[in-house]
Parts: C-alpha cells; structure tokens; sequence
C-alpha cells in the first residue's frame, strides 16, 4: 500500500513539471508616481506582458489568452487608462501614451495580430479592435 501511494506521488509530481511551461508567461511592472494601478490576467503560455507608468492615476490592464502574446503598456503623465485583449497566437499590441487624460483599448482577436499606438496631448481617445489573422494597425494621435 505504501509502495503504491509512493509511486503515484512521485507520477503526480513527474506530471506537474510536465506542466511547468504552461506557467511560463512573464509580467513586469515599473509604477512611479501616486495612485497607479496595473492588473491583468495569462492563460496559455509564453505571454509576456509589460507595464511601465510615470505620473498619478494611470491605470494599465493587459489580458492575454492563448500563446506568445506580447503586451506593452507606456503611461507617462496623469489619469491615463490603457487596456490590451489578445485572443490567439503570436499577438503583439503595445501602447505609448504621454501627457494626460489618454484612452486606450487594444482588442485583437485571431493569430499574429499587430497593434502599436503613441498618443500624445491631453484627452486622446483610441479604439482598436482587430478580428481575424496577420492584421496591422498602427496610430499616433495627438491632441490640444
């Protein structure tokens, strides 16, 4: 009896490192400055996500669902809000945002998506939502 729990603890284990690469996603975050906040949430594997804000109230969330995702998020300035949502494989969506008052919503959803966007000024608004395979978008606004 014991040999058997034994050995059916030691497959258990050999299977959860088996798993170890479906934890292998990444997350960095740099905040500094007062009442930032930055969340997010990686299913799948090989998802990296980074999130770097200079200034008050910035908030970044990045979502990423599938595998070899890459998220960005830049905020410098004050009360910026970005989000990226990535569904599906080989996704990269970064957003720059300087100055104040930003919005930004990155959505894609299928395989190899781009995505990429400055805003710079006070008060620019973006809404990006892709569907599909191997699309681009690329803006930069900048607002009074």
């Amino acid at each position: 009896m014991i040999r058997k729990f034994v050995i059916t603890a030691v497959a258990a284990v050999a299977i959860a490192a088996s798993a170890a690469p479906a934890m292998s996603n990444d997350v960095f975050v740099n905040q500094f400055g007062f009442g930032n906040a930055a969340g997010g949430n990686q299913l799948g594997w090989n998802n990296l996500l980074g999130v770097d804000q200079t200034g008050n109230w910035n908030t970044a969330v990045g979502q990423q669902f599938g595998g070899n995702n890459v998220g960005a998020i830049g905020q410098q300035g004050d009360n910026n809000y970005a989000d990226t949502w990535q569904d599906g494989w080989n996704n990269a969506a970064g957003v720059g945002q300087f100055g104040d008052n930003h919005n930004a919503i990155l959505t894609q959803d299928g395989n190899g998506n781009v995505a990429a966007g400055v805003q710079v000024g006070n008060g620019c608004n973006a809404n990006i939502n892709q569907a599909g395979s191997g699309n681009v978008t690329a803006f930069v606004q900048a607002c009074p």
